[in-house]
């Protein structure tokens, strides 16, 4: 695959609409192209649990100002286009997308989605690569990875796994 946009959200507790951030990397013909990176107000505006805060650093105050996914979700779609979507564990990403676009009445696209966690655990035996988790496949592929958890850090490092193994 040459051509997907790589994406990732964060959350702002267990529910999966609580999109609090989301972060996409656009790849063409095996080169990154473009990114785009927004915070979110969930709605109804959750509760931030202190373990998420800890997790990506995304405060209630980071985010009751910023627009709501229906806003960014238009945005967000535009920049997807045509392309499937590749996610490190996309059931994750897959499921918060899917719940959150139904709670607004949105309808997402069938663009394909794709798991560079799944390709990873195909590919990569384990005794080579301490876990399957991000970070470690960046480590084992060589890929320079910082800001674990960051919604376009996060992006950015599964559409660089997803040029290598896709």
């Amino acid at each position: 695959m040459d051509s997907f946009v790589a994406i990732d959200v964060e959350t702002a507790n267990y529910q999966p609409t609580s999109i609090c951030a989301v972060g996409a990397v656009k790849v063409v013909n095996k080169c990154i192209v473009d990114r785009f990176y927004q915070l979110v107000k969930p709605k109804p505006n959750w509760y931030v649990r202190h373990f998420s805060e800890e997790i990506h650093g995304i405060y209630h105050n980071d985010t009751c100002d910023k627009p709501c996914f229906d806003e960014v979700w238009s945005n967000l779609k535009s920049f997807i286009g045509e392309l499937p979507l590749v996610a490190h564990n996309k059931s994750f990403d897959e499921r918060c997308l899917r719940a959150t676009c139904h709670s607004y009445q949105l309808s997402f696209p069938e663009n394909g989605f794709f798991c560079t966690l799944t390709k990873a655990r195909k590919e990569i035996p384990r005794q080579l690569c301490s876990s399957h988790s991000l970070p470690s496949v960046c480590e084992f592929l060589g890929i320079p990875f910082n800001n674990h958890h960051n919604a376009l850090a996060d992006a950015e490092a599964c559409a660089k796994i997803a040029i290598s193994i896709l």
